[in-house]
């Protein structure tokens, strides 16, 4: 992706109240504050299979999407956005949670794999390719070890964030937005070096800060 690519900016989640203040709900929540941000708005879109909000203008606006498919079917309403608005995939980035990285990391990647994460995989799936954009935002880990992980991934990404990690969190994501300004300006590769840089992850025992 080069300088002023980028049209399409996807955030994954769940709909529903439900699911709103939930860790798998995070590319949601930055497109939420992106939108205040800007005095936008987010509007049902049904051919598309989901919520959509346009923010900027001239060769820096961006089309702003939150599927309502549920997460496992999130690369279908992607696909119709993609068609819809005739944008090629070098034009998008997906926003989504990361259980590998700790709250307070972000990865910028143009490439890879779903890493088990069932949004990425049914993006895949309706593109056909994983040669698209992504972003992870880090939520951290359920536990220590495999087994202990395994058996609390899916209460840990339904569940909330805790109130202690609520201003780490607000920061995460307004780092998110300014990755998503370097994407413009600069393009991937080079927003590539402060993005993957931001560290705001607190120490772990043991660990320098």
């Amino acid at each position: 992706m080069k300088r002023g690519d980028l049209r399409l900016v996807v955030g994954l989640g769940n709909p529903g109240e439900k699911y709103a203040s939930t860790r798998h709900n995070v590319g949601f929540m930055a497109l939420e504050l992106l939108t205040n941000r800007e005095g936008g708005r987010f509007k049902p879109m049904s051919k598309l299979q989901g919520d959509l909000a346009d923010v900027g203008s001239g060769c820096a606006r961006l089309r702003l999407l939150m599927p309502q498919t549920y997460m496992n079917d999130s690369g279908r309403s992607i696909r119709a956005a993609l068609d819809w608005f005739d944008l090629g995939i070098h034009q998008l980035i997906v926003l989504v949670d990361d259980m590998d990285l700790p709250l307070g990391r972000l990865r910028l990647r143009a490439r890879g794999g779903a890493g088990g994460h069932n949004g990425l995989k049914s993006t895949i799936q309706h593109l056909g390719t994983q040669e698209f954009a992504r972003l992870r935002i880090g939520i951290g880990a359920p536990g220590r070890n495999p087994e202990e992980r395994r058996a609390r991934t899916v209460s840990h990404v339904l569940g909330q964030f805790n109130r202690a990690e609520e201003p780490l969190l607000q920061d995460v994501l307004r780092e998110v937005l300014s990755g998503l300004d370097h994407i413009q300006r600069q393009g991937l590769d080079r927003a590539g070096n402060a993005i993957n840089a931001v560290n705001l992850a607190p120490a772990a025992d043991g660990e320098p800060a």
